[in-house]
């Protein structure tokens, strides 16, 4: 039996138009978890359903059932990565009190970008680590959802360069592609052996507010 590594949480998936109690809800948002896991940990090449059917506790026949494939199976877990990151940074955002300055909100978006992606779901670092790996066939979705992402950091830096709290010269577009490749390659090397998560998150924040400023 193929041994995975289990991270450090792995939130429940949604189920579609399953009732979210019903026991098919549970068992697939169950396989749905274990693909998130193996996925993050092997990578997309890497990832072989009879690893992902050891995570769920069950047999590779029953996880064809709720996925026709291999593919879609990756599909809805890389999809369901980047909305659930989507969700949580609009909701950060969201609880921010009126008038917080437009640079803090951009340091509290990447505090929310960095927890969420290394320590509190699977799906997102399986999302953010196997991107590039997506066969054509496979990227619509994912593309639309990082669309989405991108269009909110968008908004943050446009806000901190109308508000002349970043470099008038910056072009927003390239801005916001290079902070969120800094912040997403943490998940290629980053672990608590070598530092703690809030050192990351403040050094990361000291090195983004450098760079606009």
């Amino acid at each position: 039996m193929t041994t995975v590594q289990r991270p450090r949480h792995t939130p429940r998936a949604r189920a579609d138009s399953l009732s979210p109690d019903s026991k098919s809800a549970r068992t697939r948002a169950r396989i749905l978890d274990a693909a998130a896991a193996v996925l993050s940990d092997k990578g997309f090449a890497g990832m072989r359903m009879s690893d992902v059917a050891d995570y769920a506790d069950m047999h590779v026949p029953g996880i064809y059932y709720y996925f026709p494939s291999r593919e879609d199976l990756v599909e809805e877990v890389m999809s369901a990565g980047l909305a659930a990151m989507s969700e949580n940074l609009t909701e950060v955002l969201s609880a921010t009190p009126d008038g917080t300055p437009s640079m803090e909100r951009i340091m509290i978006a990447v505090e929310a970008h960095l927890r969420h992606e290394l320590e509190l779901s699977a799906y997102t670092t399986a999302s953010i680590r196997n991107g590039g790996q997506l066969p054509p066939e496979l990227r619509e979705r994912h593309r639309q959802e990082e669309i989405r992402y991108g269009a909110i950091w968008r908004d943050l830096i446009t806000n901190a360069v109308d508000d002349g709290e970043a470099r008038a010269d910056l072009d927003v577009f390239v801005t916001q592609m290079l902070v969120l490749g800094a912040l997403n390659f943490a998940a290629e090397w980053w672990s608590p052996k070598r530092r703690s998560l809030e050192v990351l998150v403040e050094q990361t924040q000291a090195f983004v507010r450098q760079a606009l400023t």
